[in-house]
């Protein structure tokens, strides 16, 4: 994982500011983490990283900075900790929405142009002008899309979106008028968003107050036609009665997450016509991953040299953050 994440040039440039401590095949266990962090002043984790509990960072009284080369921090370290100035933690969440908004994007794309269709039926010849005709696409600055959370990636979808002149809906309890304005999209309710949207694309945390804010009353306000696509959380949407609306056939949706992960073999979901799935795959590629690791080492040296950091987890977004 720290091959995969922290580039070559990355690693050279921290030993030359720091003396690394990189634990081997088999130290990164609960057991180990008070050995691994005594005495160090920064510790750049992971997915995977045991959570650093108060029991461990009372043990570790040397370290101010968790730079964290991934997105959720929410089980890694106690909020109070970050509430009480007692450590600074930075994290690597604005990649993966770079990420994110790619992959929404190459599905809209293709659900509106049919290029994997179009290409089999031209291998499968069919008639030039019959193949056309059959698989006529859309064009996305014609759409009204509806985005779900105003946060990092909500923000990216934003600007993308109207890159091609899409009308785009936001439901975000925490995004004003005026900040909306700025961005040039429209706030609205949540079911005003559902019945009049195109396209749905949800981006808000995981949160106790978020689990199945997408239900059944919920689903039955989507548009015949439209496309559902959730690379969030499976827990905002409830699976069950997503199953049974997609066997109306009315819409398709693109699912990423799901309430169980992995994905069953047995799920419904894996026989619907009208499911595209994926194994949460969308904020993961190979330069994301190097984007980072040479972020949380860029955190680490920002601290060696007095700097401010760039992506700090601050007090402020702590309650509304996954």
């Amino acid at each position: 994982m720290r091959a995969k994440l922290i580039p070559a040039s990355a690693e050279k440039r921290l030993a030359e500011v720091a003396s690394v401590r990189a634990p081997q095949d088999g130290d990164m266990t609960a057991e180990n983490l008070p050995n691994l962090v005594d005495g160090a002043v920064a510790v750049i984790t992971g997915w995977g990283t045991p959570p650093l509990d108060e029991t461990l960072l009372a043990h570790a009284k040397s370290l101010k900075l968790v730079a964290h080369a991934a997105g959720s921090v929410r089980h890694l370290v106690p909020f109070a900790a970050i509430e009480e100035g007692r450590l600074h933690v930075t994290h690597a969440a604005i990649h993966i929405g770079e990420a994110v908004s790619e992959f929404v994007m190459a599905q809209v794309l293709s659900f509106l142009r049919h290029p994997a269709e179009l290409a089999d039926g031209m291998r499968n010849n069919e008639p030039w002008f019959d193949l056309r005709t059959r698989l006529l696409g859309r064009l996305l600055g014609e759409q009204t899309v509806g985005l779900l959370g105003a946060g990092y990636i909500g923000r990216m979808m934003m600007r993308l979106f109207r890159a091609f002149n899409a009308r785009v809906l936001v439901y975000d309890p925490y995004l004003t008028e005026p900040q909306a304005y700025e961005m040039s999209v429209e706030l609205c309710g949540l079911d005003d968003l559902l019945r009049r949207s195109d396209i749905v694309s949800l981006h808000v945390p995981s949160l106790p107050e978020t689990r199945h804010m997408i239900g059944a009353d919920q689903l039955a306000m989507i548009k015949d036609g439209a496309l559902f696509i959730n690379t969030a959380r499976g827990a905002i949407v409830d699976e069950q009665a997503l199953i049974a609306e997609l066997r109306k056939g009315r819409f398709t949706a693109v699912l990423d997450v799901y309430e169980k992960e992995p994905l069953s073999h047995d799920s419904p979901l894996r026989t619907l016509p009208n499911a595209i799935l994926a194994p949460h795959a969308a904020g993961h590629s190979h330069e994301t991953y190097l984007r980072q690791g040479a972020t949380a080492v860029d955190e680490v040296c920002r601290m060696l040299a007095g700097e401010p950091y760039r992506h700090e987890v601050t007090k402020a977004v702590l309650s509304t953050m996954a």
